[in-house]
C-alpha cells in the first residue's frame, strides 16, 4: 500500500518562505508537486526523476521553488522562496512511473496542505 503524507504549509508573508515536505511509504517512484487554488484547476508546480537526477517546474515557479528528495528518506521536498499571493492554494504530492506534468499520470496522491500567502 502506498502512501503520501504532506506537512509544512502554513501562513506566510509575502516574500517569504516554506518548505513542504511529502513522507512515501512504500516503493519509490517519480514524484511530483501540484496546487490547486479556489475555483480553479489543479496544476503542476515541478516534478523529479525517481533518481533525482532531472527536476522539471512550471514557469510560474521556476527561480523561486525547489524540488528534491531524500532517497533514503523517501521523502519528497518543496522549497518555496519569494512566495507571492497567488501562490495560496493546498498543495499536492503525488507519485507516478514518470516525472509529467500531466496529474493524469500519477497513481497516488497526498491528501493535500495548505499554503496561505498574504500580501
Amino acid at each position: 500500500q502506498v502512501q503520501l503524507v504532506e506537512s509544512g504549509g502554513g501562513l506566510v508573508q509575502a516574500g517569504g518562505s516554506l518548505r513542504l515536505a511529502c513522507a512515501v511509504s512504500g516503493r519509490s517512484f517519480a514524484m511530483g508537486w501540484f496546487r490547486q487554488a479556489p475555483g480553479k484547476e489543479r496544476e503542476f508546480v515541478a516534478a523529479i526523476t525517481w533518481s533525482g537526477g532531472s527536476t522539471y517546474y512550471a514557469e510560474s515557479v521556476k527561480g523561486r521553488f525547489t524540488i528534491s528528495r531524500d532517497i533514503a528518506k523517501n521523502t519528497l521536498y518543496l522549497q518555496m522562496k519569494s512566495l507571492k499571493p497567488e501562490d495560496t492554494a493546498v498543495y499536492y504530492c503525488a507519485a507516478g512511473v514518470s516525472a509529467v506534468s500531466f496529474a493524469s499520470r500519477y497513481n497516488y496522491w497526498g491528501q493535500g496542505t495548505q499554503v496561505t500567502v498574504s500580501s
